[in-house]
This record gives C-alpha cells, sequence and structure tokens, in this order.
C-alpha cells in the first residue's frame, strides 16, 4: 500500500510507503489529506485510516545530484521532439539515436544521443546525419538542468488509487504532464 507525498504546495512529489507517511505525520511533518476508507492500522489503545495522500506542511529542500544520463532525461532535454524533422513524441514513441553511430566510434553520452522518431531514425541508418542528408534541429549537450518530474507507475489509470486522481490528473490537464493513452 502506497502513499502519494504531495509538496506543501500541493504537487505532487512521488509515492511512499504507508509506514513512512505514518512516521512522517507521527513527528508533524505532513498532513494527512486523504485515506484509504477500507485500510486501517490497529494497536491496542488507537484505530487510525492508512495514509492515501499527504502533504509537507513545510518546504523540503530537494538535493540535486548531477544529471544523471538516461532515457528520460534524454527525452525531457530534448523536450519530446524528434531532434531531425521537429514532431512531437510521447515517449513509448521516442527512438533515441546515436548522432556518430557505435560502428563508427560513437559513444554513449549526452554529446552524442538525441530523440528521433522512428521514420527518421530509420531514415539515417548507420550513418551520420550528414552522410543521411539531414540536420540536427539543435545540438546534443549535457545539460544543467532540467524540468522537474516525477515517475508514478500504475498499469493503467484505473488502477491508479481514487483519492489521487483530483492530485494527479487534474494537474495533469492543466499541465500537460501526464499521457493519454
Amino acid at each position: 500500500m502506497e502513499t502519494l507525498v504531495l509538496s506543501h504546495a500541493y504537487e505532487p512529489m512521488g509515492q511512499i510507503s504507508w509506514q513512512r507517511a505514518v512516521t512522517l505525520w507521527w513527528t508533524d511533518k505532513v498532513e494527512i489529506l486523504e485515506e484509504y476508507e477500507d485500510r486501517e492500522i490497529r494497536s491496542t489503545t488507537w484505530v487510525m485510516k492508512i495514509p492515501a495522500v499527504v502533504r509537507f506542511l513545510g518546504r523540503v529542500r530537494v538535493r540535486r545530484q548531477g544529471l544523471r544520463f538516461s532515457r528520460e532525461n534524454v527525452y525531457a532535454r530534448d523536450g519530446g521532439a524528434c531532434q531531425y524533422c521537429g514532431t512531437k513524441l510521447k515517449r513509448r514513441e521516442a527512438t533515441y539515436d546515436h548522432v556518430i553511430p557505435r560502428t563508427g566510434g560513437g559513444t554513449t553520452n549526452w554529446e552524442n544521443i538525441v530523440i528521433a522518431c522512428a521514420r527518421c531514425n530509420q531514415r539515417k541508418g548507420g550513418r551520420t546525419p550528414e552522410r543521411a542528408g539531414m540536420t540536427l534541429r539543435s545540438t546534443p549537450v549535457a545539460p544543467r538542468s532540467l524540468p522537474t518530474t516525477i515517475r508514478i507507475t500504475f498499469a493503467n489509470r484505473e488502477d491508479v488509487p481514487s483519492s489521487w486522481r483530483q492530485y494527479l490528473f487534474e494537474l495533469a490537464y492543466w499541465h500537460g504532464a501526464l499521457e493519454q493513452d
């Protein structure tokens, strides 16, 4: 059983175990906004419903470590657009292209990977963009920062607990953060 965690400004930050949520509540760091109606914690002296959604009462400093090279971060750096034709792509549609192919000595790093649509990636093949007659829309570089993203994974929208929906889907409606299938 997981608990959705919100910042003091009601922005989703991630999910934690219900045990961690109770500990944060017990130490007055969060308030409980929603509870699971059918789940309870019992002791000999008290009963409490399991928290479904909690919100930090104060600001939380997020320690930023160096930006990790990952598919998710390359997608964010490239703004979700094919770097050859500019088509906006959903994450599951994006392919990752080595600008200088590995067969030509290219490495897998920030400066050599871009996202591309399947059509452009196939057209380029194992060649450099110049040899394929294609132009990159921007030069790939290691970014200094990326938009803040969180990953909350469910098989489909119906699996998201009902108590979480107003905090995830309404926010996504206004900010375009969640993809529709």
